[in-house]
């Protein structure tokens, strides 16, 4: 796709993205791949103008089905930068977008769900239910009006994001694969961060000799490297999503019946 065919989305076509978008962002959520279907229920129609060609938007939406999730809001800039990179690049972009939604979701999540899930609904919410409490209606008419308020800011984020989007690229021009592996290096970075907090494991068992008691997880396992067993973990669970002999819904019962038994013979502990 060349810069003659850059301008094929119109602000309407960018505006009935971030609907389609904000409308099924959390209504077909799953486990597999979180937001995955909603984005490309979102993008779908901005995208079919993209890609006349059939095996092209295929390839598309395929790459857009893949595992994306982070704070719906935050998720608006970086579909609009995704649908302007692949409007200015077409199929060449498509691992650039991948790798970009990839390293960046991680970290705008993160301020997305300080500021709007965290200090927004507690600060405005908590006047608004006291003014309620207190018979006084103008708290339910300012919580009103500051969503109304924000559900339009919402749809200016994702035009921001795609004029970002579409500076992005051009800038970059011949330099956009140093720019994917840059982000897809921060998005492994991310993903390596999450693993000692968010996977828990750890082994229960205590190795007796006599009157010598030796803890296994924390004399040994700690010893030979923090959180061993959930990198451990981690690898094997992408080993079996790489195999594709396991659907993520499988495995996940899988881990839930493993560690239900381990559990129960006191091979494991919280």
């Amino acid at each position: 796709m060349n810069n003659e065919t850059a301008k094929t989305l119109t602000k309407k076509d960018i505006n009935k993205a971030a609907l389609r978008y904000m409308f099924m962002a959390c209504n077909i959520f799953n486990y597999e791949n979180q937001q995955g279907p909603a984005v490309v229920y979102g993008l779908e129609k901005a995208l079919r103008k993209i890609y006349p060609k059939d095996e092209q938007y295929i390839a598309s939406l395929n790459n857009h089905f893949k595992y994306f999730n982070t704070t719906t809001w935050m998720a608006n800039i970086l579909l609009g930068a995704s649908l302007a990179m692949e409007e200015k690049d077409g199929e060449k972009s498509l691992d650039a977008v991948q790798s970009f939604k990839t390293g960046m979701m991680g970290p705008l999540a993160g301020v997305g769900d300080t500021l709007i899930w965290v200090l927004y609904p507690t600060i405005m919410g908590s006047i608004a239910a006291y003014m309620g409490l207190e018979g006084n209606p103008t708290g339910a008419i300012i919580w009103l009006l500051l969503n109304i308020f924000f559900l339009f800011f919402r749809f200016k984020l994702f035009q921001i994001g795609y004029d970002s989007g579409l500076k992005l690229v051009t800038t970059l021009g011949s330099k956009l694969s140093v720019f994917t592996e840059a982000a897809s290096i921060m998005g492994l970075s991310v993903v390596g961060a999450l693993i000692p907090s968010v996977v828990k494991m750890k082994v229960g068992l205590v190795f007796t000799t006599g009157k010598v008691k030796l803890p296994i997880q924390t004399d040994i396992l700690d010893k030979i490297m923090p959180a061993l067993l959930p990198a451990i973990l981690t690898f094997v669970v992408y080993k079996l999503i790489a195999s594709k002999k396991l659907t993520v819904i499988q495995i996940i019962f899988l881990i839930i019946l493993l560690a239900l038994v381990l559990s129960y013979f006191g091979i494991l502990t919280v």
